[in-house]
């Protein structure tokens, strides 16, 4: 048996979960509400304030959706009650980042132009300082696929590192060749 899909999810207080016709979870929290369909092979249930997932069968494809569907739960709980933030790094000559409204942010990472990027619903995008972003919402998996999408403008170089990064990511700089002799 899976051992991230036996353990229990609590539930925090001020946060339901509601549980629907065919495996549809409902999560809400003072941060907002996520909804997600699961697989029916997989049976959702809810004892007070913790939720327990079990599974029908061990075949190969019902055990990796066990703990898959225990950790996307858990994501969701955690999402509506604290959310979840991606702090990006502009690192480079002459790169900077600006808020041009609550929901563009503008990126001159030297390119012949600007690339704005505009927030999707549900992701607040906000430039803390000229060479630092925030990515914020309450769907992990938005938030990383966002931060993903910044990253991917200007990909950080292995010899200055100049570039878009995570805030926690190490770079390891390359040596620049030699000349022989």
């Amino acid at each position: 048996m899976s051992r991230i899909g036996r353990q229990p999810v609590e539930i925090p207080a001020g946060v339901t979960v509601t549980l629907g016709e065919g495996n549809v979870v409902t999560v809400k929290g003072p941060l907002g509400t996520l909804t997600r369909t699961f697989d029916p092979a997989m049976t959702i249930s809810i004892d007070g304030n913790v939720l327990h997932v079990t599974r029908s069968s061990d075949t190969k494809k019902v055990a990796a959706l066990h703990g898959l569907t225990r950790v996307l739960i858990h994501n969701m709980i955690l999402g509506v009650s604290k959310g979840f933030e991606k702090v990006m790094v502009v690192n480079g000559v002459g790169y900077k980042v600006a808020q041009t409204n609550p929901t563009t942010v503008t990126f001159t990472v030297g390119y012949s132009h600007t690339v704005d990027v505009v927030a999707p619903k549900g992701i607040e995008l906000k430039a803390l300082s000229a060479t630092e972003v925030s990515v914020k919402g309450i769907d992990k998996e938005l938030v990383g696929q966002t931060a993903a999408n910044i990253k991917r403008i200007r990909i950080p170089d292995a010899f200055h590192l100049y570039g878009i990064r995570y805030k926690d990511e190490v770079l390891v700089k390359k040596e620049v060749k030699k000349a022989g002799k």
